[in-house]
């Protein structure tokens, strides 16, 4: 039995992931025509249809959904084959990284990662994936697509590996004028104005209000936003306050707000921000090269 073409695994992985002739041709740099044709092959070889019409989009078959891991872990097996060794060629990598996090760390560290990386890998695409509300940051790793979570709350299993990148505080961010100045900022006058909770999940509550409940106080949650940056921009015309990690400031300073900080009046637990990673990727030398760098960027304050 003649061995089938191999570059059909790696054409039906790009097209399942991507979900799209066009995003599988542009990854595989072919045109969009050529992707179809090898679709046309595909099909014929699993005498399946792949994907089907759906709308506008393309979703996939119930056995190309049976099929996408396997042939996943196909094809990573058959680059580690290829990629051999301890040592990486840098300067030829043409590989794709999918870093999961906020846009917090994208806008602070995003072009600074970018940056670190093309020095030595100026092929290499970086594409940072949003975070959900979901809590599978494991799921994400395990499936193989998502190479490095970066987030300060992951949901982990137990052979997800982790490293922490750089420690950080909260502190409160309102509007230049806010009353809150007008004198001490206690438990009580930091409770007293309407606040903003960041929160992938919706959430309202957390550390704050655990140590504002040993005052006997308690605050009052307006607004709950996804985004640290989206929230920035309610201050300036409201009385709300923000609190927020204390590397953010230079950022904010740049932006031109009119927005000042304070710290808050509470005995805050220091944040650690980590990245995290599948154990598959451990040995990989591109891989392991990825967080060194992306630690490396880390270790200066943005």
């Amino acid at each position: 039995m003649p061995l089938p073409d191999m570059n059909l695994l790696v054409a039906l992985d790009a097209l399942l992931d991507e979900g799209s002739v066009v995003g599988a041709a542009q990854r595989m740099n072919l045109s969009p025509a050529a992707m179809s044709r090898t679709l046309s092959r595909i099909r014929e070889a699993l005498g399946d249809p792949v994907l089907v019409r759906a709308g506008r989009g393309l979703v996939p078959t119930p056995r190309a959904l049976a099929l996408q891991e396997q042939v996943r872990t196909l094809v990573e097996q058959a680059g580690q084959v290829f990629r051999g060794g301890d040592e990486v060629d840098l300067g030829s990598l043409d590989r794709a990284f999918n870093i999961r996090t906020n846009d917090l760390f994208i806008a602070l560290y995003g072009a600074r990662l970018l940056s670190l990386l093309h020095e030595q890998a100026p092929r290499i695409v970086l594409r940072f994936v949003p975070e959900s509300g979901g809590g599978d940051d494991d799921t994400v790793l395990r499936d193989g697509r998502t190479d490095l979570v970066l987030s300060s709350s992951i949901d982990l299993g137990p052979e997800i590996k982790v490293q922490a990148l750089f420690n950080t505080v909260f502190i409160g961010l309102a509007r230049h004028d806010h009353p809150i100045f007008d004198g001490e900022i206690t438990p009580e006058t930091f409770a007293a104005y309407p606040q903003i909770s960041v929160s992938r999940r919706g959430r309202a509550n957390g550390p704050i209000d655990v140590e504002l409940a040993n005052y006997k106080v308690q605050r009052r949650v307006a607004l709950v936003t996804p985004s640290f940056y989206s929230a920035m921009f309610s201050l300036p015309a409201s009385n709300l306050i923000l609190p927020m990690p204390a590397n953010i400031l230079n950022s904010v300073r740049r932006l031109g707000l009119p927005l000042r900080s304070f710290e808050i009046p509470l005995p805050m637990e220091r944040v650690t921000v980590m990245q995290a990673w599948h154990p598959r990727f451990d040995n990989d030398p591109s891989h392991r090269w990825l967080r060194q760098t992306v630690k490396t960027c880390c270790e200066v304050d943005p």
